[in-house]
């Protein structure tokens, strides 16, 4: 089977459409032979030249400039070439459609991200905090985004395999060993070791849970009966008048979505149907499309009127998620009296608030970052995604695995095993160990171009 990585790829590197420069970017073997080609000579190394991009009958398609980077010292470790140009449709794909006739074939999605990890110029944290910085919804995502791709998370993952490492070198030596008189498995020394390397994977963990929250985010559904003011919370939320507020219960009909920032916490925030049996064909389709959204949501918030209702009317026939987090809203403090405050009723939070006055809804601000364990934008010293997590915890099930076989009966072997366990689950964090459909599904998702 060929190997993808020896064809010479180029995309356009620039969002579709007009503006005022377009780049075209290529790498791979075929680079100096295109770059004299399009130009009539190869650029100098890392010298921004200006020069005509050339069709094959020698008229000029765009003039511009051209940067050549020679391989490793580039982006992917190949050689790359740089074409910006003016950013107009019709000039991208002629210029394009040249490079293609000259060899190049059209990158995948995260083509050149992936070369650069296959070459060692990024492990796959790093490659993944490149769609992170760019997807990122709010500054502190993007902070942490860069700081992930500055090798921020990668450095302490890789100090976590080192204290791994030698930990198991030193059990393995008291196995191999036996004859030895000095029982290395008995030694206080490493179980004091062992705890602390699990110390250090609970802080890691801690900060990467933050991260994840940073890069994804919380979906947040507003449900409730009609009429009990879940389009003023959503308005009063959102700072403008995403939604149709009137006295007439029902107004809402469709999901309506948009997205905010809580201190860098980004929260997709939903809007729904007010839940309840209806003769009227278009608000069931509406309620439908509420429960939707409803199961797919990290959170709940369910809003009654405090005026007229005291008990969370309709809660327990809404038939929600039995493992949804819900929090009780108690809207319209300004009519029924009730201060602003967060309490409890039946076992879950409520927060009494007034959504047309603005009232207490700081009170379900700091709540929201509570229930995300979201302290600020300081919080997050790296971005993180799922499987991250997934792997810690893999890792660190492991870890205790052998701290339980150590203590109870100094069975090294069993010990070493959940070393070795725990090192795999971290070293495919950073793409050491990746399967190659991991890899497929990981830069599947980033953007052409990069």
């Amino acid at each position: 089977m060929a190997d993808p990585t020896a064809d010479t790829i180029a995309a356009i590197a620039t969002p579709p459409g007009r503006g005022g420069v377009g780049i075209v970017r290529i790498s791979g073997r075929d680079v100096p032979s295109i770059a004299a080609a399009l130009t009539g000579h190869l650029p100098p190394t890392r010298v921004a030249t200006l020069t005509h991009f050339r069709d094959a009958g020698g008229l000029s398609i765009d003039h511009g400039i051209a940067l050549y980077f020679r391989a490793p010292a580039s982006f992917t470790g190949e050689d790359v070439l740089e074409l910006q140009g003016h950013g107009g449709p019709i000039v991208m794909d002629m210029l394009l459609s040249r490079i293609i006739a000259l060899g190049a074939r059209l990158a995948e999605p995260g083509e050149f991200s992936r070369r650069a990890f296959l070459n060692g110029k990024l492990d796959l944290a790093q490659a993944e905090a490149i769609a992170d910085l760019i997807d990122s919804q709010t500054q502190a995502a993007a902070r942490s985004a860069m700081r992930t791709l500055d090798g921020a998370f990668s450095t302490r993952v890789h100090s976590l395999i080192d204290a791994i490492t030698r930990l198991r070198v030193h059990v393995e030596a008291a196995i191999d060993f036996p004859e030895e008189e000095i029982d290395f498995l008995a030694d206080d020394t490493i179980g004091v070791r062992l705890n602390a390397v699990i110390d250090d994977f609970d802080e890691v963990l801690r900060h990467a849970r933050t991260g994840r929250v940073l890069r994804d985010g919380m979906t947040l559904v507003i449900a409730g009966l009609p009429n009990s003011g879940k389009s003023s919370l959503m308005n009063v939320l959102t700072g403008q008048d995403s939604a149709i507020v009137t006295h007439i219960a029902g107004t809402t009909r469709d999901v309506l979505r948009e997205h905010i920032d809580i201190d860098g916490l980004p929260v997709t925030l939903i809007d729904t149907a007010g839940l309840r049996e209806s003769d009227d064909a278009v608000e069931r389709e509406g309620v439908r499309r509420a429960r939707v959204q409803i199961a797919r949501a990290d959170h709940a918030l369910w809003v009654f009127d405090g005026a007229t209702d005291h008990d969370a009317a309709g809660l327990m026939d809404a038939d929600l998620p039995p493992a949804l987090p819900v929090t009780l809203v108690r809207n319209k403090a300004d009519i029924s009296g009730v201060a602003p405050a967060i309490g409890s009723f039946a076992g879950m939070v409520e927060i009494s608030l007034s959504a047309k006055t603005g009232a207490g809804v700081e009170l379900l601000r700091d709540h929201l970052k509570q229930q995300m364990a979201y302290a600020g934008p300081g919080d997050g010293d790296f971005s993180a995604r799922r499987r991250h997590i997934d792997a810690l915890e893999c890792a660190r099930v492991a870890l205790r695995a052998g701290q339980a076989a150590l203590f109870r009966g100094r069975a090294g072997e069993l010990l070493a095993e959940d070393l070795r366990q725990a090192q795999h689950a971290l070293s495919s964090i950073t793409g050491e160990f990746s399967a190659d459909d991991l890899l497929g599904e990981i830069f599947s998702s980033f953007c052409i171009g990069k």
